[in-house]
């Protein structure tokens, strides 16, 4: 199987996912006019052609478009038994973003050492190929699977707000999976299989503070009128420490199961250091804490604040000696799991808006909440299939982690099929960098995930659905 994949992916995949990568093609939240620039349309058609020129039997392939939505790839392939699997992806990309390194840009697909860097093939360019050479693998040896449904929207990286729509309408032709799969997750190291247990949910949002129509100079006014950013951070203050990054409000938090810490430690004896070592600290910089299972519940089942963006700043080379009229700051704040990420926001508004300093015009216009996602216990089945997949393609017993971002259709499709078991998986691993500058794909770690994915949808037929 592996030796297979591998070679469909040197000869085949790589040279197409290069030229996916080549492609601009931003998810709408970052491209408004992603329409009329068409480079939404060319990575479908791209992988489209891919996917049909595999011939794999018993392929139905669909570019499905509802009035004014992104497009989405659904493909139906037969399989041996009417039970059936959903697999899932994305081709819509983040911005490009700076600080490439030289050499490399979001738009210049470059392979060095085995990976292969540029904006989107690991998050989530790869997913598609990954599906279709699993399902491919089986064919060519003659090893049955269930019915297979793969879906690749195109609205991931804006918060999936398109697949909802689509969901409904081709809820008949999808049917009732019995296992999902999901390719766009991450893994704790490129040594094992990881599956996702957990997924954090998300809002943001910007929080503006005004006191003033307009800017005056500051020698004049400072000390009469107060700063806006001062208050900015005053109100944010009644909802971080400071000291620590530790979310104040209590609503924010939720109990973390027994099981989720027994997984996080034992994924901290795995990875060690690895953990927050990763990651490209400037000289000098320590992480909030060496202990690493603290580290992993932080950022997969505890509360956490960034602020991503600002305005009412002037860049530096424009910035007078004036006291700004208002000061708007973009908070990007993960939830735990469990959390309704509804109710959170209005907690979130309700305390950063209450009684502000000095009186100053305060509002927090909520961008977007999405609720957080648990897996369902796995399947006696699924552990095995799991484990023997990661120690026959890996070597080693496979990994289980929660994950720090989101990805809203898992819990859409938790709620839609609740008896349905779950792989969530990825190849986003150490500095892989999704989101940011050197974004790559381990082309080792894709091919094996591949196989994987091969191995136990191999096994959801054999133990799960065929007899």
């Amino acid at each position: 199987t592996e030796e297979f994949i591998e070679a469909l992916w040197a000869d085949s995949a790589v040279p197409v996912l290069k030229s996916y990568i080549a492609i601009p093609n931003q998810s709408p939240a970052f491209d408004p006019q992603w329409q009329e620039h068409g480079y939404m349309d060319q990575a479908v058609e791209l992988i489209a052609s891919w996917i049909r020129a595999q011939a794999v039997a018993g392929l139905k392939l669909d570019v499905v478009r509802l009035p004014g939505r992104t497009p989405l790839l659904f493909i139906d392939i037969a399989g041996t038994r009417e039970a059936s699997v959903l697999l899932y992806g994305h081709l819509d990309k983040q911005p490009p973003m700076s600080g490439w390194r030289e050499g490399l840009g979001p738009w210049q697909p470059v392979v060095q050492d085995g990976r292969l860097y540029g904006r989107g093939g690991a998050d989530d360019g790869y997913a598609a190929f990954a599906a279709i050479s699993a399902i491919k693998a089986l064919q060519v040896q003659g090893v049955p699977h269930a019915r297979c449904v793969i879906v690749i929207e195109a609205c991931e990286e804006s918060g999936s707000y398109d697949l909802p729509a689509y969901i409904d309408a081709l809820a008949d032709r999808i049917g009732t999976p019995g296992l999902i799969v999901c390719l766009d997750s991450g893994c704790g190291n490129y040594e094992r299989l990881w599956l996702t247990t957990s997924l954090r949910g998300l809002i943001t949002g910007n929080l503006t503070v005004t006191v003033l129509s307009e800017g005056v100079h500051s020698g004049a006014a400072g000390g009469v009128v107060p700063s806006s950013f001062r208050i900015a951070r005053h109100l944010l203050s009644r909802l971080e420490d400071a000291q620590t990054g530790t979310i104040l409000l209590r609503e924010l938090h939720a109990d973390i199961p027994a099981g989720r810490r027994e997984q996080a430690a034992a994924a901290a004896a795995v990875l060690g250091a690895s953990v927050y070592e990763s990651y490209p600290f400037a000289p000098g910089t320590e992480p909030v804490t060496h202990d690493v299972t603290e580290l992993l519940l932080n950022r997969t089942w505890r509360p956490s604040l960034e602020i991503t963006g600002a305005a009412g700043l002037p860049a530096l080379e424009h910035a007078g000696n004036v006291l700004r009229p208002e000061t708007t700051l973009k908070l990007s704040l993960r939830l735990p799991p469990p959390l309704d990420a509804e109710r959170a926001a209005q907690v979130l508004t309700e305390r950063l808006t209450r009684d502000p300093p000095s009186g100053a015009q305060v509002r927090f216009e909520t961008e977007h909440a999405a609720k957080g996602w648990e897996a369902p216990p796995l399947a006696p089945w699924l552990a095995r299939a799991a484990a023997r997949a990661s120690e026959t393609f890996f070597g080693h017993e496979p990994g289980y982690l929660g994950e720090g971002g989101s990805i809203p259709f898992m819990g859409m499709l938790g709620e839609r099929f609740p008896t349905a078991q779950f792989v969530i998986t990825g190849v986003l691993g150490p500095r892989s960098n999704a989101h940011g500058p050197n974004e790559f794909l381990d082309l080792r770690t894709a091919v094996r995930v591949s196989a994987c994915i091969a191995s136990i949808l191999a096994d959801h037929c054999r133990e799960a659905t065929c007899g």
